[in-house]
């Protein structure tokens, strides 16, 4: 039986912000998902993809 994983959403959002992602560990990968519909599925990436993805939108003004 494998567990299911454990979504969590940034410390940084309150808890009526309406605009919010989880993330997961999956296995070696990334899951990102949107908060407010966790039944419409999630976004999968690798970790190296995922690390470009926060450096890229970290460096966004």
């Amino acid at each position: 039986m494998t567990t299911p994983p454990y979504w969590r959403k940034s410390t940084h959002s309150g808890p009526d912000e309406g605009e919010c992602i989880e993330v997961a560990d999956l296995d070696g990968h990334i899951g990102i998902r949107d908060s407010k519909n966790p039944a419409a599925g999630h976004l999968t990436l690798t970790r190296q993809r995922f690390t470009s993805l926060l450096v890229h939108l970290a460096s966004r003004p």
